[in-house]
């Protein structure tokens, strides 16, 4: 498929910002409305705020990244940038929706592209239960906190907290302890996609926890619950020779 409508985003760093003058002075610029593919210039970071902040566009996203390639990006070249996307492969990734409930009854619904995690507030350790599909399957995880995680989030704080990669197009979460203490021999567990996870605060007032979607976060949650939000496409597009599947597939032998 060829995009000859270019909508080019930068960081607000100096190299970004550089490199993006020098592609409008090579490609112009094409408004969001108009546009059939948005580019981005930056890191990771960039790459997920990008995600989440133009996800109404519903346009493909095509990343390249200054200096090292991150795990969401392409290599930065100034030349042959239509050809590039002409022969990209595009992945399509289906986000998670998390609803948090606070201490004071307030709720928070939002998408998370990599995790969502809940994370103690305090020294002391948090206790959550945590239900599948209405089931309670941990009646008290004693931790530091607990996350899910999609195939493309699989490599990032999922991986750090020991959790399984998933490789891409898998039908599957990964539900990853943070520091458990008890049980002590529950490691997660691999869940299919279609599972509806619910996480209770236990003694919330003494042991608050904060709960994160993405970059999101919310403090004082007493609930959360989650889900793979199956109507919402997140397009993410990938040279050929640097392909998400294969960087995945990849750190299983780091």
């Amino acid at each position: 498929m060829e995009y000859r409508h270019v909508h080019f985003i930068a960081s607000p760093s100096s190299q970004a910002q550089s490199a993006v003058r020098t592609m409008l002075r090579r490609y112009g610029q094409t408004e969001l409305e108009q546009a059939d593919v948005i580019v981005a210039l930056g890191g990771d970071g960039f790459m997920l705020r990008t995600l989440h902040r133009l996800l109404s566009a519903e346009l493909p996203v095509y990343g390249m990244k200054l200096g090292n390639v991150g795990f969401l990006m392409n290599r930065y070249r100034e030349t042959h940038l239509l050809e590039r996307l002409a022969k990209a492969n595009v992945v399509e990734l289906a986000p998670l929706c998390m609803l948090s409930v606070t201490e004071g009854g307030g709720e928070t619904r939002a998408l998370a592209i990599n995790e969502v995690s809940l994370l103690r507030q305090l020294n002391q350790a948090a206790h959550i239960r945590i239900l599948v599909n209405g089931q309670v399957k941990v009646e008290e995880l004693v931790c530091d906190g607990v996350l899910v995680a999609t195939a493309a989030g699989s490599t990032a704080y999922n991986l750090s907290a020991h959790g399984p990669i998933l490789p891409l197009g898998t039908e599957a979460l990964a539900l990853t302890p943070i520091s458990p203490f008890r049980p002590r021999r529950w490691r997660g567990a691999v869940l299919p996609s279609s599972v509806r996870i619910r996480f209770e605060v236990l003694d919330c007032y003494k042991r608050p926890v904060s709960a994160t979607a993405d970059a999101q976060e919310v403090r004082n949650v007493i609930s959360v619950d989650v889900h793979q939000e199956k109507t919402v496409r997140l397009k993410l597009m990938f040279d050929p020779d640097h392909s998400l599947e294969d960087r995945i597939l990849d750190e299983q032998f780091l």
